[in-house]
């Protein structure tokens, strides 16, 4: 009989599901869409009974397009999101809801609420934050812990237990207790070259930032016990076997952040010299925001770029991860917040408005990147993950007329698109600086469907853009993690090899081009020194910033 693997995706608004054969081949495909709370702004919140019958439809749905018979699925890999779930003594869900709705026991990746703590946690310092750029982000998961101890210390006495979103993933399916080395290693502060078992942690820093009972019963409460990505965590359970429609005792392997399994699945596509090393290749995963993944076999210390991170990816290899927080939601708030943008959706039912906008550019001119030469947008509208990695900024768009048709959208579009180029190109910048040689972005995710995106990455940056021909390459990289824990795969390289498949390559235009990429860039770059200092001007202003009071006045 043929054997299969599950991949599972977790993203931020659905739970995707793929089923694979031995050579990478998607036989199934099926996604379901998962509720996002807000209770107030920054704050960003989900349920994980709800994330997880949202995958067991998904999972359900996928067989029953691939056609397979559940006896022939032999390993299941979990990714998803770095978000934070809490539970109690019996894993039942805790409330992180400042309002405490009893199921909302999730902390989305996204959600900003703790600021303040993780600027608290950079003053306070600690040897454990060079290996996040020097610069502790409220995306991570102490900083969310922090604010938990503090704003919510009911739900705090009734915690047991805080996971990363794919650990817990894997936990349900299982009952196991194992984590990946993949989230603690790169969202916790934990040091995967000290070890499995709990080494890593540094009882020190914790009692610094004020979480010292982390460390209580041998780091229970955050785990004591890890694995690297395609290690076998556990069986599949009866209970889950049901929910998802399989057979108990599938190999469930150790998870993935969902951006690290898009590497997994793209940083080995052969391209078209049937070239599939890693070396000098950046995993660019472009969806809502962005993630750029680079290995190395030595650690590379770069400012404002998270890493070196010890097998959070390969065994024995050190990842470094650059980003943007918002990528795809960038470009969705800018055509939202443009007046033309309901009436063109109107118009075009069932159009993607991308599509649209791609189109109408072309018509404005025959070199369309040359558009924006007076319109320009600086991106941090959710602020700068790398490598400046200040999460207060906020983004900016120059050059506005008084025109606000479509071609003025249009502008809008490409000039958002060419900015998120240039946040990689600074990234890119950061890296090399620090001996890291990249000359190819491997590119995933929503965006690399995008070829308005992928082109302008490749001109702004200079490097080969790679698009891989595998539809799902996150879920691609979750599957392989089922077939190595398997047993099937001796290991992840080689699954890489067997299932990555090939890919196609976009070459940089260089000449006028480049230069024109080059006069934009460094505007790009004034940018973000100008709205610095609009910020220090206003923090010299002498009247009080209580953003919790003006809000409460403007509700009262």
């Amino acid at each position: 009989m043929m054997r299969h693997y599950i991949g599972i995706d977790v993203g931020t608004g659905s739970a995707r599901a793929g089923i694979f054969d031995s050579k990478g081949q998607l036989l199934g495909t099926a996604a379901c869409a998962i509720e996002t709370f807000r209770p107030q702004a920054d704050f960003a919140q989900q349920s994980s009974a709800h994330i997880w019958a949202s995958i067991c439809t998904a999972v359900k749905n996928a067989m029953t397009e691939a056609a397979i018979a559940a006896d022939s699925v032999a390993g299941i890999g979990f990714d998803a999101t770095c978000s934070l779930v809490v539970a109690d003594a019996e894993g039942k869900p805790v409330t992180v809801s400042p309002k405490g709705e009893p199921d909302q026991d999730v902390i989305l990746w996204m959600d900003h609420r703790a600021i303040n703590d993780a600027e608290e946690i950079t003053e306070i310092g600690g040897k454990v934050l060079n290996h996040v750029g020097g610069r502790m982000s409220p995306e991570m998961e102490l900083p969310k812990i922090r604010w938990f101890k503090r704003e919510l210390p009911q739900s705090w006495t009734q915690t047991a237990a805080f996971w990363d979103l794919p650990d817990w993933l894997v936990h349900r399916a299982t009952g196991a207790d194992m984590r990946s080395l993949c989230s603690p290693v790169c969202k916790w502060t934990y040091l995967g070259d000290r070890g499995n078992a709990g080494e890593g942690w540094d009882s020190a820093f914790l009692e610094n930032i004020g979480l010292e009972e982390l460390g209580d019963d041998n780091f229970a409460a955050i785990g004591n016990r890890f694995g690297a990505a395609g290690e076998l965590a556990g069986k599949l359970s009866e209970q889950a076997a049901t929910e998802l429609g399989l057979k108990a005792g599938i190999a469930v392997s150790t998870g993935l952040i969902d951006a690290y399994s898009g590497a997994l699945g793209t940083l080995a596509v052969e391209d078209n010299a049937g070239v599939s090393a890693t070396e000098q290749r950046l995993a660019l995963i472009a969806g809502t925001s962005t993630c750029h993944i680079a290995l190395s076999k030595e650690p590379v210390f770069v400012s404002g770029v998270w890493g070196p991170y010890y097998s959070a990816l390969l065994p024995d290899l050190w990842a470094n991860e650059g980003g943007q927080s918002a990528a795809g939601a960038l470009i969705d708030a800018v055509i939202a917040r443009h007046a033309v943008s309901v009436k063109l959706a109107a118009e075009n039912p069932g159009k993607r408005i991308a599509d649209l906008l791609d189109a109408h550019l072309a018509k404005m001119a025959e070199e369309t990147a040359t558009l924006t030469r007076y319109r320009h947008v600086q991106p941090d509208f959710h602020g700068n993950r790398s490598p400046l990695a200040e999460s207060w900024r906020k983004g900016a768009i120059v050059g506005l007329t008084l025109d606000h048709e479509l071609d003025d959208l249009a502008l809008d579009y490409l000039a958002t698109i060419q900015a998120l180029a240039y946040g990689t190109r600074h990234i890119l910048e950061e890296m090399r600086h620090e001996g890291m040689e990249i000359d190819t972005l491997v590119v995933s995710g929503g965006l690399a469907r995008n070829q308005l995106y992928l082109r302008e990455h490749a001109d702004a940056t200079g490097c080969r853009v790679l698009v891989p021909e595998q539809a799902e390459p996150v879920l691609l990289g979750s599957a392989m993690l089922g077939a190595v824990a398997s047993g099937d795969f001796a290991n992840l390289p080689e699954a890489m090899a067997a299932m990555s498949g090939k890919g196609e390559v976009l070459e940089p235009r260089g000449g006028e081009i480049a230069g024109y990429h080059d006069a934009k860039y460094l505007v790009y770059r004034r940018m973000q020194m100008d709205y610095a200092d609009y910020a220090e001007l206003m923090d010299e202003n002498p009247v009080a910033d209580d953003e919790d009071e003006t809000e409460s006045d403007l509700t009262a």
